[in-house]
């Protein structure tokens, strides 16, 4: 059983398998207000040690690795750059919030990564995190967990689990572009952008390999497939949606033509309210894993991320 742990180091939590760095978690980033600051993961490799993330690409600077990001909260904004208004299109607005880290459950990540329960040759750390709005607002209280096991030689599987508890005394209605307006862009959620060199790629869903045709696709899970400059070799990314998830199984918005990204969206196409008080929970698989796929393939590492994720990220 391969070993693997997270370690803290600064700002950020390293995760390795064995002597191998897998992926950085930076949970308190240096980023302007513009690109609403929030933890993600970058760079993410596989075992093969080929990169699979982009930073602050200069397209969409907010872009970063996997971050969990949603550009409709109410009225704030915490994707990052400007917000979609009906009948104006993109505009900047001075509501570019904040995800802030609090704490990790326990002051040593090293020992919060294996607790009692968490099965053999998997990692666990458990954040918690304040969302604030640009004016200062405290909106949301976060707990976050994150987890790793390794699949098989050469895939291994990131566990994302969210809590996000309403702490206003308001209703707070999570949406996306198209539900403000803007056709076939339900973009927000766990957010993956890829390498420059996976553009133009394949996205995969079952029984399916293709394009930018499938963004808005609903599947349980979907999967991307691309190539690296240098070594010319491939990598795939695939996202699974737990079945327990608010409009399960989502539409997802996805692309390839202009640049690599996968996102389960649970508010493509409907606002979601969340009273206040309430809690909105959602948990996800992101296999990462060497060497080309087709929808077979991806379909067998999402049915192995399906059956390992209840142990990797505990109880909802």
């Amino acid at each position: 059983m391969t070993d693997i742990r997270f370690d803290e180091a600064g700002d950020r939590v390293l995760l390795r398998a064995g002597d191998a760095a897998l992926a950085e978690y930076v949970f308190r980033p240096d980023h302007p207000t513009y690109e609403s600051p929030r933890p993600y993961l970058s760079p993410i490799r596989t075992l093969g040690s080929e990169l699979v993330s982009l930073y602050r690409p200069h397209d969409h600077v907010w872009h970063k690795g996997v971050a969990w990001s949603l550009p409709v909260v109410g009225d704030e904004n915490f994707w990052g750059g400007p917000t979609f208004v009906r009948g104006e299109g993109y505009v900047q607005l001075p509501n570019n919030g904040e995800q802030r880290h609090v704490a990790f459950a326990s002051d040593d990540v090293t020992d919060a990564a294996t607790p009692a329960g968490v099965p053999t040759g998997t990692a666990r750390v458990v954040e918690r995190l304040e969302w604030i709005t640009q004016a200062g607002e405290a909106i949301f209280d976060e707990e976050r967990t994150l987890a790793a096991s390794v699949l098989d030689d050469d895939a291994w599987l990131l566990g994302f689990a969210t809590r996000l508890t309403n702490t206003t005394d308001r209703p707070i209605p999570i949406g996306s572009p198209t539900t403000r307006g803007r056709e076939n862009a339900g973009y927000g959620g766990l957010f993956w952008r890829g390498p420059r060199s996976f553009t133009g790629g394949r996205l995969l869903a079952p029984g399916v390999a293709g394009g930018d045709e499938l963004r808005g696709t609903r599947a349980p899970w979907m999967g991307f497939s691309g190539r690296h400059d240098e070594t010319d070799t491939a990598s795939t990314i695939v996202m699974i949606d737990d079945p327990a998830n608010l409009q399960h199984p989502p539409q997802w918005f996805a692309r390839s033509e202009d640049f690599a990204c996968l996102c389960p969206a649970p508010f493509f196409s409907e606002e979601h309210v969340v009273e206040p008080g309430a809690s909105l929970v959602l948990r996800y698989g992101v296999v990462i894993a060497d060497g080309e796929s087709d929808p077979e393939r991806a379909a067998r590492l999402a049915d192995a991320a399906a059956a390992r994720l209840p142990d990797l990220l505990g109880a909802p």
